[in-house]
């Protein structure tokens, strides 16, 4: 049986792509967005598939979606929240109305919708959940300290919903892409209203190169969407699923400074315990 597909954040970008791509292989998809006409051109003539209007920060609109998609195809056989916005501007520099934004639109929209789809996953006794995140959800970057506490706010949620949910027979992944073609750090992305001079060569400078590339990320959103349906068909998918070369380098060099904090420290952190009895 072919699986249903709930899709958050479909009017560009990894959504898109994937909602094209599942129904391209003849999955059942409900495709979503704020504006639905920005997803009618995915549905047109597709007899499995579903435009629903959806804007994450809102509760009523995501019940009001998962009853439609349930009623339309019975089941949801995988959620993928890819909905989410960015934002650029150094820690002291980020205006607190767009940080609660961000973090509604990433992570708390995330989390209703989980909880939303997890009675229908919970009934099947299956189901797979995606959620994506981003390299900058285990790696830190100036000018995008915010926007890294979403996603690892985000990867957190997934790791112990992970824990929770396996023995349901629902299974639980986190995409963590680096830098693709996506409008991620186009018009989607807003910048602070407030800049300080003292952050121009780190948060400035790291803004300026991220703005700059724009269009020209390594990353292809198509192949990013086949990686995610390999992961979803996969017997045993990860619960972490990096995208793009950057991603997977950046990964690998957080490890490594992990590694040297945790072994040059172990003596304090092991005395930090009460003394063993003897």
């Amino acid at each position: 049986m072919k699986k249903v597909w709930f899709i958050t954040g479909c009017s560009s970008g990894f959504g898109r792509e994937l909602a094209k791509y599942v129904l391209q292989q003849g999955y059942s998809a409900v495709v979503t967005a704020r504006n639905i006409a920005d997803v009618e051109d995915i549905v047109a003539g597709e007899d499995h598939a579903l435009a629903v209007r959806l804007d994450v920060t809102k509760p009523g609109e995501i019940a009001a979606a998962v009853k439609e998609a349930i009623e339309r195809f019975g089941r949801i056989d995988v959620l993928v929240n890819n909905a989410g916005i960015g934002y650029f501007g150094a820690i002291e520099e980020s205006e607190d109305e767009e940080i609660r934004r961000m973090f509604e639109i990433n992570f708390f929209g995330l989390s209703k919708m989980i909880c939303e789809v997890l009675p229908h996953m919970r009934h099947q006794r299956s189901g797979h959940i995606l959620n994506v995140a981003s390299i900058g959800g285990l790696v830190s970057f100036p000018a995008v300290g915010f926007y890294n506490a979403t996603k690892y706010a985000v990867d957190g949620l997934s790791e112990s919903l992970y824990k929770e949910v396996a023995p349901l027979g629902i299974r639980v992944t986190v995409i963590a892409p680096s830098g693709f073609r996506t409008d991620w750090a186009g018009r989607s992305a807003k910048n602070s209203k407030i800049i300080i001079d003292d952050y121009a060569t780190t948060a400035g400078a790291n803004k300026d190169s991220i703005r700059g590339y724009s269009g020209n990320q390594p990353g292809d959103p198509v192949r990013a969407a086949k990686a995610m349906v390999k992961a979803v068909e996969s017997k045993n998918p990860p619960l972490r699923l990096l995208l793009g070369a950057a991603a997977l380098k950046n990964a690998r060099l957080k490890l490594e400074a992990l590694q040297h904090d945790y072994d040059s420290w172990e003596e304090t952190t092991i005395a930090a315990d009460f003394p063993k009895e003897l």
